[in-house]
């Protein structure tokens, strides 16, 4: 497996870690629809969360959230639609981001409401 790919997959499972230690209920990994994707979908109390995971052995160019631009938010806003209509979700959600980063020291970083549907 190419090496982005491996410190994608440990930055998700390093997330799905701190998500369930906060009282999330996980609901999916990497749920899809065609070539949508969100990489944890999870229940929050009753607000049904869309997590996107960025993971970055360095920070040089920003910290992991900064990654998540606005094309890669308007994905994952029509992912969640999708996943609504899908599943007949009637009440309130979210998107958070968490960001993992693995340098020394590491760290995981949760931004909750981190933005908005349109």
């Amino acid at each position: 497996m190419a090496q982005h790919l491996e410190q994608g997959k440990k930055g998700e499972q390093m997330a799905l870690s701190h998500l369930t230690a906060l009282g999330y209920q996980i609901l999916a990994l990497n749920w899809r629809t065609g070539k949508l994707e969100v990489d944890i979908l999870a229940y929050d109390g009753d607000i049904l969360v869309f997590v996107e995971v960025k993971t970055r052995s360095s920070n040089a160019h920003g910290e992991p959230a900064d990654f998540v631009d606005i094309q890669k938010q308007r994905k994952l806003i029509r992912a969640a639609r999708a996943c609504i209509e899908e599943r007949g979700h009637q009440g309130d959600i979210r998107f958070d981001i968490v960001s993992v980063y693995l340098g020394e020291p590491a760290y995981i970083h949760l931004i909750k409401d981190a933005f908005w549907s349109e």
